[in-house]
């Protein structure tokens, strides 16, 4: 496939490499990169690389930071979300996905979704115009705002809206009321805030989400289906008029290429 984010990479020098648990150290001299130039989606039911491994790839190719919004965010790693987090899909997701999502890594924005992208099997480049739709990239936007469903802490008011709450959290706008065992790592971390939206995202496409043929559709859910999977993180249904809505903005994110444009720097 094609480089990596043209305008993004660092040149060699002193850079920052990751231990395998998303610890940083520096080291200094000319690095060879050693890992892939772009990760792809992988098919369904692929064996997908650790963390540990997705971590080394990613940060022998360093990235600059963007959003400078984020650094906070970017240095807190993220936490386990429990056996039991996908109760309603298949018993494979409770199995093969949610033990994997922990959040354990740091590094810049960018290198952050390319993690994702490496742990989960999506194409990166989704998953930076997904991310550029749901937030411009910012750790800290906060959505659907509600009278209910409202995370500790975050009751009506306390968050600038009186009467109203933000269920939606993070740079991929990962929903409270869905994803409590997740909280407050969807919230204080970048990591871990990506990492769960793409194990969602990975559940959907390897075809554990089989309640999405028990509620309005439109087609057939079955695994396979990438874009498909995208349209499901925002409405909820597969392949329903507002799923569509979204996946042609992703597209159109997609087509531009908007995370390299120059209103999209803020570093």
């Amino acid at each position: 496939m094609v480089a990596a984010v043209a305008g993004l990479i660092l040149g060699c020098g002193t850079i920052a490499l990751a231990a395998p648990h998303g610890a940083r150290t520096v080291r200094t001299g000319r690095i060879r990169p050693s890992g892939p130039a772009f990760f792809d989606t992988l098919k369904p039911g692929a064996k997908l690389p650790s963390g540990a491994q997705c971590a080394r790839w990613v940060l022998s190719r360093p990235l600059k930071e963007n959003k400078g919004v984020n650094r906070k965010y970017n240095r807190r790693t993220g936490q386990h979300i429990g056996k039991n987090f996908f109760s309603g899909d298949t018993w494979q997701a409770n199995k093969l996905i949610a033990p994997r999502v922990d959040g354990d890594f740091t590094g810049t924005t960018a290198e952050i979704l390319r993690w994702a992208a490496c742990k989960w099997g999506i194409n990166q480049d989704i998953v930076f115009a997904q991310a550029a739709v749901e937030s411009w990239w910012q750790q800290t936007t906060e959505g659907d705002w509600e009278t209910s469903g409202c995370p500790p802490g975050h009751g009506p008011g306390v968050d600038g809206k009186p009467g109203l709450c933000p269920q939606s959290w993070g740079i991929l706008q990962n929903r409270y009321p869905y994803e409590e065992s997740s909280w407050p790592g969807i919230m204080r971390s970048t990591a871990m805030n990506a990492d769960l939206a793409y194990a969602i995202w990975r559940t959907c496409y390897d075809g554990y989400e089989t309640w999405l043929n028990t509620v309005p559709r439109a087609g057939t859910y079955r695994a396979g289906n990438a874009w498909g999977c995208v349209g499901r993180w925002f409405a909820g249904r597969w392949l329903t008029p507002p799923a569509q809505q979204y996946i042609a903005a992703v597209k159109k994110y997609l087509r531009e290429r908007i995370w390299t444009t120059p209103d999209f720097q803020q570093p």
